[in-house]
C-alpha cells in the first residue's frame, strides 16, 4: 500500500454517512480534501471532523441533478485542489420502497442521473486529468443490494455503476490510474436506514484501501470490488 499523505481527494456526498466517515478517514492519512455536498452548509459537522488533522480543505457545492452543474463543480474542483488524485463517487439517492410495478418511472430517472450518470459525468472529467499526470485512484461507491425488487430503481443503478467503472478500469489499464468499486455493507445512514446491520463507522479503515492501492509487479488492482466490513479492525499504517 502506499502512502497518500498530502495527495488530494475529492468526496461527493461527504456532509454525513459513509461520505463524512470516508473524508475523515482520508484526512487522518494526511490527505487534503475537496468536500461536496448539495449545499455548503450542510458540511459544517465534516468539517469540524476532518480540521482536527490539520489538511487543506476546499468545500463546493454542486446539484447532481443538472449535468451544467456538474460541469462547473469539476472544473473548480480541479482548480481550487491543483489536480484531484483520489476520486470518491460516494453521493447517491435511494428511491421509495415499492412494489416494483407501482414505482413511477420518474424514480428511475432521478435514480440514474445521481447515481449513474453524475458518476459517469465526474469520473470522464478526472480520469482525463489522472491519466494526463500518470496518477490516480478513482473509487466508486456501490451496493450490495439483492433480491429486493421493492428497491429496483435503486438497486439496478448501482449494477449500472458496477459495469462502467469495469469498463473504465480497463480503459485506463497501465496508465498509473486505478479505478475500482467499494461496498460500505449495509450501515445505519440516512440512506441505509436504522435498522441496518453495521454503524457507518465500521466502513473505516477498509474504505481507505482503494485508495492506498500499488501496483503489484505486472498486475494492476483494478476493476475489483472492495467490501469496507472485509478489514475491520485492520491497521493500513504506513
Amino acid at each position: 500500500m502506499s502512502d497518500i499523505k498530502n495527495k488530494w481527494a475529492l468526496v461527493t456526498g461527504a456532509s454525513r454517512g459513509v461520505g463524512q466517515q470516508i473524508a475523515i478517514g482520508l484526512a487522518q492519512k494526511g490527505v487534503n480534501l475537496v468536500i461536496h455536498s448539495s449545499a455548503v452548509e450542510n458540511q459544517a459537522k465534516t468539517i469540524e471532523l476532518v480540521k482536527l488533522h490539520n489538511v487543506k480543505i476546499v468545500q463546493l457545492a454542486c446539484d447532481l441533478n443538472s449535468p451544467k452543474s456538474i460541469e462547473s463543480f469539476v472544473e473548480q474542483a480541479e482548480e481550487a485542489s491543483g489536480g484531484i488524485d483520489i476520486l470518491y463517487n460516494n453521493a447517491a439517492v435511494m428511491t421509495q420502497f415499492i412494489e416494483l410495478f407501482d414505482a413511477p418511472i420518474e424514480d428511475y430517472h432521478e435514480s440514474f442521473q445521481v447515481n449513474v450518470l453524475a458518476v459517469i459525468q465526474i469520473c470522464n472529467f478526472f480520469a482525463k486529468q489522472m491519466k494526463a499526470r500518470g496518477y490516480g485512484r478513482i473509487i466508486n461507491v456501490t451496493s450490495g443490494i439483492k433480491d429486493t425488487p421493492q428497491l429496483d430503481a435503486y438497486s439496478i443503478t448501482k449494477a449500472a455503476l458496477d459495469k462502467y467503472t469495469r469498463d473504465l478500469a480497463v480503459e485506463l489499464a497501465n496508465t498509473g490510474v486505478l479505478a475500482n468499486l467499494l461496498d460500505p455493507g449495509w450501515c445505519r445512514t440516512d440512506l441505509g436506514g436504522p435498522n441496518a446491520w453495521n454503524d457507518v463507522s465500521s466502513v473505516l479503515p477498509g474504505a481507505l484501501l482503494p485508495a492506498m492501492l500499488n501496483k503489484q509487479g505486472d498486475e494492476e488492482p483494478r476493476a475489483m470490488l472492495f467490501a469496507a466490513q472485509d478489514y475491520s479492525g485492520i491497521n493500513f499504517s504506513i
